[in-house]
């Protein structure tokens, strides 16, 4: 048995699948990496998005991002699996970083603190001016 890490990896499934069978292949990665001895922490699904260029003719995918533990020996046979899996079109996997991690959560958190501010303020101010408000005629050069 090998060390054990933490890892990343996110995967971008063929847009082209049913909601169904996308479910399913995302159970085979995580039953791959259970049935090897790992055990997943985290899973994103970021949902169907257009890519940045196109895969194999494809210009939508389904990403997934999940954070697992998994012994150092069995990353290679991950790998080799991603490969083989035909819904998969790409995947990038990597040594996970707490530091990182909890980075990633702080700034999430301020972003999330900064769209409420900002949603308060125009609310507050939509409030100070309503459509019914009417203007004073004014003409200009005389008073």
């Amino acid at each position: 048995m090998g060390i054990r890490r933490s890892y990343e990896t996110t995967y971008i499934i063929n847009a082209v699948l049913e909601d169904a069978e996308i479910e399913a292949v995302i159970q085979r990665v995580n039953s791959f990496i259970t049935d090897q001895g790992g055990k997943i922490v985290e899973e994103n699904q970021w949902g169907r998005r257009r890519l940045a260029y196109p895969i194999e003719k494809k210009y939508n995918g389904f990403y997934v991002h999940s954070v697992f533990e998994l012994d150092a020996d069995v990353l290679p046979q991950l790998e080799r699996y991603f490969n083989l899996e035909e819904s998969i079109m790409r995947h990038l996997t990597m040594q996970f970083d707490s530091k990182l991690h909890e980075f990633r959560k702080v700034r999430a958190e301020a972003q999330a603190a900064r769209a409420a501010q900002m949603a308060e303020e125009s609310k507050a101010a939509s409030n100070g001016f309503k459509k019914s408000d009417e203007f004073e005629d004014i003409e200009i050069g005389e008073e």
